[in-house]
């Protein structure tokens, strides 16, 4: 293929799906009818041009900041950017068939896909992104479309609250990203995001520390974990395109991506990696306390990422590949699967979704071999790809704790499998948020059964073959997997997930338990971002302004003035005083010159001769 076809596949990757969505916003309820069959076809076309730049591997360059070396906004696609990219447009493709179905008929469909399609081409800018510019702008466009998706439904009371808490916790982590840039640009004077390892000094650590800040806000890590429940409150075909392989992964690509920069600062990844090691068994503790399978299905989200971020810490960017990708098919199937439910039967709570599974055997088939999958259940996807990340942890207290969260993983997917799939008594209630229609659609059925298929296959990355052809797309040599610690991991899954099964159909006073504790409310997590906390962090923040900043900035101006007073006293007295002297005694030799000046002719003959007279005096005594 010629350079030319695979350059303009890379733009039209990104814009097509753009455009698309800017004309929609555009046109508004006219285009309503027609936004959906076009949305279709629009990520089609993009998933073709994924594919072909895959394979192709085009750079492309726009000019945007020319005084700058890296101020373009570059795009290129290389082995980490060629996985993420066909990702990101196969999932956008299935969650925009999922979403033509799953909307109400009279929903606002042109404005909710023109939002939909921009923040699929956000993504697939940011992971093709070489510069600071092309990845701010797009990385900026996602978390404003992020905050239209999640808060779409403005009209009901508290989404757009949800909407503006998720995105003002993503945006204090993305300031990391400035703040990494103005490194880049002191360090190494350019914005090439490859070149962020050649900083030199403090600006290494800066980068890296700005980096890390970015990462863990945009994929809900500790301590930015708790935006992702709120986001809930979007339609279930954006939670299932955010929370796989858009948004919350966009972090833990992004350290994949600078891995390096993180190894060289040392400390960077000995953070990341805790980060997401504590928010996999934190998160993941969360997700077992949860009623509401949205909500368990948001916090064991932001645990299974905390597995990527902890394999960019230990450098297994094979094994954090892997999980990314597998994580986006087992958690995109689960949340079709749980909107297909609200939209047939009107809840999200588990209770309520008690024989769901049975009653809709398409849909509940595929959710089950997710949820094995989720579990770590073998020979399923994630079961392979959490080993991957295992096998680069070389700390036993971090191993021990990473190991106890993919346990976790077990016990929360044996709760969803567990209630789905029981017998249901014909006392289950509906939520109050919206009527069930009682059906699934097609479509639906087949997008989830797709992505269940996906969920199981990606088992394969356990056989070194296919392990080995993967590290050889991202480049990269992996820590080889031990069969022991595969055989381990799925020991104690199976072992988890039975047990957690005996208990939720024999004991659920236990979970109705942890349900009413503090994990079934996010472990406090919550309040962190309710208007209390936030009030008193501004109060203190305006003390600090009002009492040391402007403390400050006063006593400067009055030491200014004061100093200012004294050189104006020198200025007057001194040298004022002093050109004032001397020109009263110019002005004084200017009037005892100006005296023989009288105009008399004979007086001046007189002068003349006294002149010579004194000058002859002069000359005989020097002799």
């Amino acid at each position: 293929m010629s350079g030319t076809l695979a350059t303009s596949a890379l733009g039209v990757l990104v814009l097509l799906p753009a455009t698309l969505g800017v004309l929609l916003l555009l046109m508004g309820r006219r285009a309503d009818r027609a936004a959906g069959p076009a949305a279709v076809l629009v990520t089609a076309g993009a998933l073709a041009s994924a594919v072909v730049v895959a394979a192709a591997r085009p750079r492309l360059a726009a000019p945007f900041l020319g005084i700058v070396r890296g101020g373009e906004l570059g795009l290129a696609v290389d082995g980490l950017s060629a996985v993420l990219v066909v990702l990101v447009a196969t999932v956008g493709l299935l969650t925009t068939v999922f979403a033509v179905v799953d909307l109400p008929p009279k929903a606002a469909r042109a404005r909710f896909f023109g939002y939909f399609l921009l923040f699929i081409a956000a993504m697939l800018a940011t992971v093709t992104a070489t510069t600071f510019p092309a990845l701010l702008l797009s990385w900026e466009v996602m978390g404003a479309t992020s905050y239209a998706l999640i808060g779409y439904q403005w009209r009901d009371p508290g989404k757009l609250n949800d909407g503006t808490r998720a995105f003002l916790t993503t945006r204090a982590g993305d300031l990391g990203l400035y703040v990494a840039a103005g490194a880049a640009l002191a360090g190494t004077g350019g914005l090439v995001l490859e070149d962020l390892g050649a900083a030199g000094g403090g600006w290494l650590d800066l980068a890296a520390a700005g980096v890390l800040l970015a990462a863990l806000g945009k994929s809900a890590q500790l301590p930015f974990s708790a935006w992702i429940s709120g986001a809930m409150s979007g339609p279930s075909p954006v939670s299932a395109l955010l929370h796989s392989a858009t948004m919350v992964a966009a972090g833990g690509y992004l350290l994949l991506r600078t891995q390096p920069l993180l190894a060289d600062a040392g400390w960077a990844a000995t953070a990341a990696a805790w980060a997401g090691a504590l928010t996999a068994l934190v998160l993941g503790a969360v997700a077992v306390a949860q009623r509401d399978l949205k909500q368990l299905l948001a916090a064991s989200t932001a645990a299974q990422i905390g597995f990527v971020v902890l394999a960019a810490g230990v450098g297994a960017t094979a094994g954090g590949t892997g999980q990314l990708v597998a994580h986006a098919a087992v958690k995109a199937g689960l949340f079709v699967a749980a909107g297909s439910w609200l939209t047939a039967l009107g809840t999200k709570q588990l209770p309520g979704l008690r024989g769901a599974a049975r009653r809709y055997p398409g849909v509940g088939a595929a959710a089950t071999v997710a949820a094995l999958a989720l579990a770590g259940v073998p020979p399923l996807s994630l079961w392979a790809t959490k080993e991957g990340v295992l096998a680069g942890v070389d700390s036993a207290p971090l191993y021990l704790v990473a190991l106890a969260a993919a346990v976790l993983s077990a016990v929360y997917a044996a709760k969803i499998v567990t209630i789905v799939l029981a017998p249901s008594t014909g006392e289950e209630q509906l939520d109050d948020e919206e009527p069930g229609t009682r059906r699934v659609r097609m479509p639906a059925t087949a997008t989830a059964a797709v992505f269940a298929i996906a969920a199981a296959g990606l088992g394969a990355l356990a056989l070194p073959a296919v392990a080995g052809a993967l590290e050889d797309v991202l480049g990269v040599e992996a820590q080889p997997v031990d069969p022991a610690g595969l055989l381990l991991g799925g020991v104690l899954a199976v072992a988890a997930f039975a047990v957690s099964v005996v208990v939720v159909r024999a004991r659920p006073g236990v979970a109705r338990a942890l349900e009413r504790g503090p994990l079934g409310f996010w472990a406090g997590l919550r309040r962190l971002l309710s208007p209390a906390p936030a009030m008193a962090v501004a109060r203190a923040a305006a003390a600090v302004d009002d009492r040391v900043i402007d403390g400050a900035v006063r006593g400067v101006a009055r030491g200014v003035t004061r100093a200012a007073a004294v050189f104006a006293r020198a200025d007057t007295g001194v040298i004022d005083g002093a050109v004032r002297g001397t020109a009263r005694a110019f002005r004084r030799a200017g009037a005892a010159a100006r005296r023989p000046q009288t105009g008399l002719l004979h007086q001046y003959y007189v002068q003349a001769v006294a002149g010579v007279g004194v000058l002859l005096a002069f000359l005989l005594i020097v002799r």
